[in-house]
């Protein structure tokens, strides 16, 4: 039997995967992170605590799998993307905290480039919209309000990278400074045309070209891992964690379509070879490069999804754990008229308002938790059909089902909602680790454990397929009733 280990970095959590060859689950090790909000829309992460956290699941789960490092085949990496880490190439020692995806602090500065006209060029060059969302204008802000940073970086002396260069450094001892192309296509600096860094992206946002990893294929072996516990294994996967898991989604042909429903809801559709520009405020990203050929998918990307149901339990304290909501939301027929906009951090594609602030309507002296419960599952699934609505008019058929995975995905009561909304069947395999899975077969091709992608395929396994159920007008006044919903949340935080 031949293993992979997966680190699957979150954005709330760190855990380990170990797969077996057929792609499945031996042991897995899981430990929650600290979530920083210094000030409205800031969000936070400490790398070293990541770091931690991470090395110490990954030897937790060999323990759990009764193996050994020698047993392992190789390590890949699935990360929360875009969140953005700059350290001293000296001393590995971060620059200050991390900046996760869903921070808004650089709002103010993307203004400024769409004032500008830079837009266009953004969007051609790397297929991304002006965001805060993604890495660039992090990095700027870094720089510039980090004192010193400026001086450090341009003289060599910073790193910077997304959260899978990060660990790559420290689980190499700092031999290794690199990213994937995935990732790489997420910083709004990366030509994704060309595959290389862009020139006149890194001038527009003033990054010195000495700060940024070496961008590499998704699945080759990068180099051999020194950290205690891993010492000797081939690090040999890296992907975004939306690419891992359409990849371990076996979405490897042109239309083939997955949502995961995690903190935040991002579904990608494979495009093949080719870069689909879209017309509907969706994102054109890299898929996964496995030797000289790109993979290339359409995103889009909900940035509050099971997130809202950690508010219910952490600020509104209504569940004692997530599995709850299931329950509580079953205790009402239908949402009462309710309708929950969790714009926690502003509102993600195809609105693209970083101003936009979360919103409950509908409220009414009837209302109760479990109105509360079932609004916010079903936030979840309105804002997943925006996305297919976007989708299916740039690629002009909708999918023929809906691949799903991530935490959400268990809920019955959620998956039956977004089938209705969808109009598609939603399948949910066997394994939903897929993003961890993902970065398993990338890493184990690399090595050999799997020779090619249609091996791969046939180890796809649906564990229930849930049909729409609810008819067209019904879901069409749903609909209307949700984008109401939705323009009152537009615009509100002060720019």
């Amino acid at each position: 039997m031949k293993y992979t280990l997966s680190l699957d970095e979150g954005t709330t959590s760190a855990r380990a995967i170990v797969f077996n060859d057929e792609g499945s689950v031996v042991a897995v090790a899981q430990k929650e992170f600290e979530q920083h909000f210094p000030k409205p829309g800031w969000v936070e992460h400490d790398a070293d605590e990541i770091w931690a956290a991470q090395i110490g699941v990954a030897v937790e789960a060999l323990s759990r799998a009764r193996i050994a490092a020698k047993d392992v085949a190789a390590v890949g990496i699935a990360n929360q993307r875009e969140t953005t880490v700059i350290w001293d190439r000296t001393t590995g020692t971060p620059i200050g905290p991390a900046i996760v995806w869903q921070d808004r602090r650089t709002a103010g500065l993307c203004d400024r480039l769409r004032a500008d006209g830079h837009e266009a060029l953004i969007q051609q060059r790397t297929g991304l919209l002006i965001d805060a969302y993604f890495s660039g204008s992090k990095v700027a802000w870094m720089l510039d309000n980090v004192p010193g940073a400026r001086a450090k970086a341009e003289a060599g002396q910073l790193a910077f990278g997304t959260i899978d260069s990060w660990l790559a450094w420290k689980l190499t001892g700092g031999k290794l400074h690199v990213t994937d192309i995935s990732n790489a296509s997420r910083t709004m600096l990366f030509n994704i045309h060309t595959g290389c860094w862009d020139d006149d992206l890194l001038k527009l946002l003033n990054v010195p070209p000495s700060l940024l990893p070496e961008v590499r294929a998704s699945s080759e072996v990068y180099g051999d891992i020194t950290a205690g516990g891993l010492a000797g294994v081939p690090l040999a996967g890296i992907a975004g964690d939306q690419q891992a898991a359409l990849f371990g989604q076996m979405c490897f042909e042109p239309g083939l379509t997955k949502n995961t429903y995690g903190t935040g809801c991002f579904m990608l559709q494979n495009t093949g070879p080719t870069a689909v520009a879209s017309r509907n405020r969706l994102l054109t990203t890299v898929g996964w490069k496995i030797g000289d050929v790109t993979s290339y998918a359409m995103e889009g990307a909900v940035f509050v999804g099971g997130a809202v149901v950690q508010w219910l339990r952490d600020g509104l304290k209504i569940i004692r754990s997530a599995e709850e909501v299931n329950a509580l939301a079953a205790t009402v027929p239908d949402n009462g008229g309710l309708y929950i906009v969790p714009a926690f951090t502003g509102l993600g594609a195809p609105h693209w308002d970083p101003y936009a602030r979360g919103t409950i309507v509908g409220i009414t002296r009837g209302t109760t938790a479990g109105h509360l419960a079932r609004a916010a599952l079903e936030s979840i699934a309105f804002q997943s059909a925006e996305l297919l609505t976007a989708m299916r008019a740039d690629a002009g058929q909708p999918p023929v089902e809906m691949r799903v995975d991530g935490g959400a995905c268990r809920s019955d009561l959620l998956m039956q909602c977004q089938a209705d909304l969808l109009g598609i069947p939603v399948a949910r395999p066997e394994v939903t680790e897929t993003t961890a899975l993902g970065a398993a077969y990338l890493a184990g091709l690399a090595v050999g454990v799997w020779k090619t992608t249609g091996e791969l395929a046939k180890q796809y396994r649906v564990e229930r397929r849930f049909e729409p159920q609810v008819p067209a007008d019904r879901v069409a006044a749903m609909a209307a009733e949700w984008s109401k919903a939705v323009e009152r949340a537009k615009n509100w935080a002060t720019p």
